[in-house]
């Protein structure tokens, strides 16, 4: 079963959109649960995503995409 890598709704006040500045990882790389896989900014503030489980990544939005808090970026299978 998926893991959905989601941008946490906690992360910042405002309900302002965020970029995903970049993949640290592959898409379809083996990650572990925790590992840093991902960074994304809003009102110039870098935040870091980590990876919920531990498996195979698949990334469902690309670099550069404008995503909104609660977006599923990809899945660990």
């Amino acid at each position: 079963m998926a893991t959905d890598i989601i941008i946490p709704s906690d992360l910042w006040d405002e309900d302002e959109e965020c970029v995903i500045t970049g993949w640290l990882v592959d898409d379809g790389a083996n990650i572990e649960g925790g590992a840093l896989i991902a960074e994304i900014m809003t009102a110039k503030v870098q935040y870091e995503i980590h990876a919920p489980a531990s498996g195979t990544l698949t990334i469902k939005e690309e670099a550069d995409a404008v995503v909104a808090k609660g977006a599923v970026i990809g899945q660990v299978a």
